[in-house]
């Protein structure tokens, strides 16, 4: 999920920016026409709030705190000080503005909590990690290894978030070419932009699409349209580097991990799962929250098979304890509830003080007046092109969270192309997306900002290539 808030600049410094031009009335689709306090102390202080708690939010690397709590405090502040400022003719309009902005963080987080339930799962059950090992022992060599995870990363981000995609392909990376730095830092940036690529022309792929789609502005199948745009905005970057990478055979590994019981049958039911959430958002009109709640239900009936049916392997005399573990891989019970609660709980809440604090900056005004300077006084085409740039800086979460709540009047094909460019701009810097920020963590020393900076020409190819070539094939969408 291009959907981490680590070392990045807050994007209201663009809204105070506008803060001097003149305030607007405008409300999105569907919602009640409120006050403009945007030029109010009030509006000032809110903004200041938001300001401090990203700052926060950025030296989350250095203060160890994690990101979730600063952007918590300052939603419930936020909102305590539009309720004090609010006039009491309405006394139910803040209330229900924030049951709203609940309402949407509640279908979003719980569709999220099933996704990374059954991430956990699968990973609990060495799915990723017999992927891993299998590519290590097949010898390739460094130009096929960086092709092989880079493909890999870019259709497994589609149905996984990018930040699980692009560790477990660092991963193999590492594995096979840690005494070779340099082929060790361009499969990095690779998977880097694959992963993002790759998540933005799924519903699924990252959380911005995933706002999109829920919020029914795009159909589920429509997000494929997106899929030769993400593929040109791969390539390019990927067959410029692929001349850099050294030509050279790692030495092969004999490393042999097994899948534990039961793993194929669960990536079978997350894949029932995705299918049902689709189901009842096209066919039966419900949210797809609820279709992916059902399929959890699935996993847990299965995860209850598994723990009856444990101790028939578990046996004195049936298995021995080594044959148990290289082949069973049943040795401790499937427990269902441990995989929730190894689910991303800080990203999820930092999710809600986002969603919180961008619903009560945009109650207090300034979406309307952000909405006015950039969709628009610069039209559509740019302003979505400048969404993806802000995103390479800019957690893309706020960024997108805002555009949807601006609900501005764009075509189909605008509104794909938002959702390309906030999923693939993050890619232009290192620190413009979960995976970079991961990954400079895990190959650390090999994998640096810098080193990323320097092939930002050609990523930045790829990002105006895959624009101009959505613009073209889905020119009737505009």
């Amino acid at each position: 999920m291009n959907d981490t808030a680590c070392t990045k600049i807050s994007w209201l410094g663009t809204l105070a920016i506008l803060l001097g031009l003149p305030s607007l009335v405008w409300a999105s689709e569907g919602a009640a026409p409120h006050l403009d306090l945007t030029n109010s102390a009030v509006g000032y202080l809110a903004v200041g709030i938001f300001v401090l708690a990203y700052a926060l939010v950025m030296a989350e690397e250095f203060t160890h705190l994690r990101k979730s709590k600063p952007v918590i405090l300052a939603s419930g502040i936020i909102w305590v000080l539009v309720a004090m400022a609010y006039p009491g003719s309405d006394p139910h309009a803040v209330e229900q503005a924030v049951r709203h902005n609940i309402l949407e963080y509640a279908e979003l987080m719980l569709f999220l909590l099933v996704a990374m339930t059954y991430i956990n799962a699968m990973e609990e059950r060495m799915v990723f990690e017999s992927l891993r090992s299998w590519l290590v022992r097949k010898g390739f060599s460094y130009r096929q290894l960086f092709w092989i995870t880079g493909t890999l990363a870019f259709f497994i981000s589609p149905v996984a978030d990018n930040l699980t995609t692009a560790l477990l392909m660092c991963a193999v990376v590492l594995a096979v070419g840690s005494d070779n730095p340099r082929f060790v830092s361009l499969s990095c940036i690779n998977i880097v932009v694959a992963a993002n690529a790759g998540g933005a022309f799924s519903p699924f792929g990252d959380i911005t699409t995933l706002m999109v789609w829920q919020k029914g502005i795009v159909d589920f199948f429509t997000f494929f349209l997106l899929f030769v745009p993400s593929v040109v905005n791969y390539v390019i970057p990927a067959a410029i580097m692929h001349f850099a990478v050294p030509q050279v055979s790692p030495a092969p590994s004999n490393e042999v991990v097994e899948m534990k019981r039961g793993a194929p049958i669960i990536m079978l039911l997350f894949f029932f799962t995705i299918c049902t959430a689709v189901s009842f958002h096209n066919f039966l009109h419900l949210p797809p929250m609820l279709g992916m709640m059902t399929g959890l239900a699935y996993l847990k009936f299965f995860g209850f098979y598994l723990k009856k049916t444990h101790n028939r392997y578990a046996e004195p005399g049936t298995w021995s304890e080594e044959k148990s573990k290289q082949s069973v891989g049943d040795v401790v019970p499937f427990d269902v509830f441990q995989n929730v609660a190894r689910a991303e709980w800080d990203t999820l809440l930092f999710f809600y003080g986002v969603v919180l604090c961008v619903g009560g900056l945009g109650f207090l005004g300034y979406l309307a007046l952000a909405a006015q300077v950039m969709y628009i006084d610069w039209g559509p085409t740019f302003a979505n092109v400048t969404v993806g740039l802000l995103s390479a800086i800019v957690d893309n979460i706020p960024v997108m969270f805002a555009v949807i709540t601006m609900n501005p009047d764009m075509s189909q094909g605008q509104w794909l192309l938002v959702t390309l460019t906030a999923g693939v701009g993050g890619s232009l810097l290192s620190i413009g997306s979960a995976a970079g920020v991961a990954l400079m963590g895990q190959a650390r020393g090999k994998y640096t900002f810098f080193s990323h900076l320097k092939w930002t020409p050609a990523i930045a190819l790829g990002y105006a290539a895959s624009i101009l070539v959505h613009m073209w094939i889905n020119s009737n969408l505009f």
